[in-house]
């Protein structure tokens, strides 16, 4: 059977989508290459969210498409993803050696398109259209990479997304929202942990949208906090992580759950984009800075260490000196353990692509810098605070720098970096802090009290 590499662009969902296309796959008989060099099929899941991503792709596509044709002309070439959604049939138009396009709600059918293609009964194939029931059919998982078994594990409960942000082509790459049922979410996570995963992503474009319109409210508790119970329940699971939520999403029965829930780890990440409410109206965020403080004045209070992480916009269109001040000012004021930090990208067919006063580059790329050194700042400041103390570390195997080392994440979400050996690794250790960069600590374990 033919080997196949994946090479994956943007988030976690892209990711989790990789990796499930991969284990399908595998229980077809295909096997997986080490890289595009031996590899008889080579994907390429891509991003749109920004322009650079988007270019990366379609440039990685054109060098592999042009050292690979004249060597080994019969191997398969592909898109899938977001770009794959958006553009379609235009990429084979762009690039004539691709053989297979392959969209948001048509990967679980990878493997039957490649097995088309290899018999010859199809020359090409572009497929991109919507497919009801898809945000269930894609479930596989491949749990070991490195010789190693993984412990932590991603499951997609929902897709697409209804927030329609000015800036954002998500809604249009993932279409609307439609979430899996708690009964079939809470098997595929029981069977995870019977595999001996121990802590458990939950993942959508806006997770805190779960079940919204298909599940009621029950007692106060949103879809959402229903399914958190649910998995919080799972006998052996660990940890409970999820994202992304959006910050008008987080109701009080959500900010409750952390206090009561003892398997939801203390961590949010919760993009603010913006720290200016002009701003984030154009951006049609549907929430205020004054709101977004709230919640983490709520979050803190429930849970002190709680850690805190974002995503930043800089050079939105029309953002002023000033509005970008009131970003700078929010970023310094919450304090967060970690932010993701991106300059505006038009995006096609977006509203925001299309307003007025657009920010030059080089204003744009001033402003990103700033904003990159407040948040190091910010950083470095949040784990400074854990030298000397004492924590909790789920050991996900040897370090990437250092496999003499291992590495693990807190449950606060710090990421770990210790001495020892490979014998702990899926092991819970509590760990000596005994210093600390800006975005990871250093430490060594200690016997349990």
């Amino acid at each position: 059977m033919p080997s196949v590499y994946i090479k994956t662009y943007g988030c976690q969902m892209n990711e989790r989508d990789s990796e499930a296309v991969a284990a399908q796959l595998v229980a077809k008989g295909y096997s997986l290459a080490a890289s595009e060099a031996t590899a008889d099929v080579i994907l390429l899941n891509t991003c749109s969210v920004r322009d650079l991503a988007e270019q990366k792709a379609l440039r990685k596509m054109e060098n592999i498409a042009g050292a690979t044709r004249r060597r080994r002309p019969n191997v398969v070439l592909g898109f899938m993803g977001c770009v794959a959604q958006t553009r379609g049939r235009e990429l084979i138009d762009r690039l004539p050696d691709v053989d297979l396009v392959v969209g948001t709600q048509k990967f679980h059918r990878t493997a039957e398109y490649l097995d088309d293609l290899f018999a010859g009964r199809r020359e090409k194939v572009v497929e991109v259209g919507e497919e009801p029931g898809s945000e269930g059919a894609i479930r596989e998982h491949l749990l070991k990479g490195n010789g190693r078994k993984s412990v932590t594990a991603y499951v997609s409960i929902m897709q697409g997304c209804n927030q329609y942000c000015t800036f954002c082509i998500v809604p249009y790459t993932r279409g609307e929202e439609r979430s899996r049922t708690i009964p079939d979410i809470v098997t595929e996570c029981r069977e995870l942990v019977a595999q001996g995963i121990k802590e458990i992503t939950l993942l959508g474009q806006i997770v805190t949208s779960y079940g919204r319109g298909d599940i009621p409210v029950r007692d106060g508790k949103s879809p959402f906090v229903q399914l958190l119970e649910a998995v919080d329940a799972i006998e052996g699971l660990e940890r409970i992580r999820f994202t992304s939520p959006h910050p008008k999403g987080y109701g009080d029965d959500l900010v409750e759950a952390y206090g009561r829930l003892g398997k939801l780890a203390e961590s949010a990440h919760i993009p603010v984009q913006s720290g200016s409410d002009r701003v984030l109206k154009l951006m049609h965020r549907g929430y205020t800075r004054g709101r977004f403080l709230t919640l983490i004045e709520k979050l803190r209070r429930v849970k002190p260490d709680m850690g805190i992480s974002t995503d930043l916009i800089a050079g939105f269109p029309g953002e002023t000196e000033e509005d970008f001040g009131e970003t700078l000012s929010l970023a310094r004021e919450v304090g967060f353990s970690q932010a993701f930090v991106f300059k505006y990208s038009q995006r096609r067919d977006t509203p925001a692509a299309d307003m007025p006063d657009q920010v030059n580059q080089a204003v744009k790329e001033e402003r990103n810098q700033r904003l990159l050194e407040a948040v190091n700042e910010s950083g470095a400041r949040q784990h400074q605070v854990f030298v000397g103390r004492r924590v909790q570390v789920l050991v996900e195997g040897p370090s990437k720098r250092n496999p003499a080392r291992l590495t693990g994440r807190t449950r606060c979400n710090k990421i770990v970096v210790l001495e020892g050996a490979g014998q702990h690794g899926g092991e819970l250790l509590h760990v000596k802090v005994q210093r600390a960069g800006n975005f990871t600590l250093y430490g060594v374990a200690e016997e349990a009290p």
